[in-house]
């Protein structure tokens, strides 16, 4: 698939966003409830996020070129932490609305009206949500998975305000609202945090999953035949694409033929088992002793973790 097409899903989150700050901004109109202010303001957030994903998937959708030889798959990373940290900035801003509203609470006014426009904005984030988290699973866009899980953070957030807003009509108690909203802060804080953690461990050039690198042994299993082996067994995660390297030793008798063919089939199952991955694969002789000094990213150094991937394995 072209990368470039994936802009439409930011198109539909940035629409969402729209829609939404609309709708719930007229319900704190109506009601006067900060809970439902802190509930708009994080739309806010999701329109400046939305607009970031757009042009980072752009950026990202771009082919290699002699300054980026590798893609530019990691501009993805920007636009999952630039969102991170807005939701940071919204959680701050309902603290400080909350805090003041508990110190002098109001009363509500409209309440029916308002929840009303409230779940409309609700339903819509999150069939948004549910469309940016299919695509983002789809075609490994980590910018497409962080939006659809703010937009599904707001939609629980907004659930919770409904609650608090619907207690405080049904209880008369009037700090119940700004209490809802703090709880609502904290909630957005540990999604901030979350996506913040996972755009820094991309751009930390973390390894596959457990799951996939799971996949990649069962693929590798599939040549176990005596007398070949493999080590220094890499693999890293960048934006949608995977980069796997590892070399490959063989009987110092084998032609470069051989050996060459064999390289092929194993980097052609690789890519079949894990798409978009990039696989680097280096032939060497069983036989030759200096094999055997490169299997950490440093030549000649001690692998700081011994464990079966890392070294020697009959392939």
């Amino acid at each position: 698939m072209n990368r470039s097409s994936l802009t439409r899903f930011a198109w539909l989150s940035i629409a969402a966003a729209i829609l939404t700050i609309g709708l719930k901004a007229t319900a704190y109109k109506l009601t006067g409830s900060v809970g439902l202010l802190s509930d708009a303001l994080e739309s806010f957030v999701n329109l400046a996020g939305a607009l970031m994903a757009l042009a980072m998937l752009t950026i990202a959708a771009r082919p290699a070129d002699e300054d980026h030889l590798f893609g530019h798959s990691k501009a993805e990373y920007f636009s999952s932490g630039f969102e991170g940290m807005l939701i940071f900035v919204a959680a701050v801003s309902i603290v400080i609305t909350a805090v003041q509203r508990l110190i002098t609470p109001k009363p509500l006014e409209q309440v029916g009206i308002g929840i009303a426009v409230s779940i409309v904005a609700s339903f819509v984030n999150l069939a948004v949500a549910l469309v940016l988290r299919r695509a983002g699973k789809q075609y490994g866009s980590i910018t497409l998975q962080a939006d659809s899980q703010h937009l599904m953070t707001d939609v629980w957030t907004s659930a919770g305000v409904l609650v608090g807003v619907g207690a405080v009509a049904l209880t008369g108690w009037e700090r119940l609202d700004p209490i809802v909203a703090l709880v609502v802060a904290g909630n957005i804080i540990w999604s901030g945090f979350r996506i913040v953690r996972s755009s820094v461990s991309g751009l930390m050039d973390t390894a596959l999953p457990v799951e996939e690198q799971n996949i990649l042994q069962k693929v590798l299993d599939q040549y176990l035949q005596t007398g070949v082996q493999y080590h220094a067994l890499l693999t890293r995660q960048s934006g949608a694409r995977r980069f796997i390297s590892l070399h490959v030793l063989v009987p110092g008798k084998w032609t470069v033929q051989r050996g060459h063919k064999l390289l092929e089939r194993i980097e052609a199952d690789i890519r079949h088992a894990l798409p978009t991955a990039t696989v680097f694969t280096h032939l060497e002789s069983l036989n030759d002793p200096a094999s055997w000094d490169d299997l950490t990213l440093d030549r000649g150094e001690e692998s700081p973790v011994d464990t079966p991937k890392n070294g020697p394995t009959t392939v």
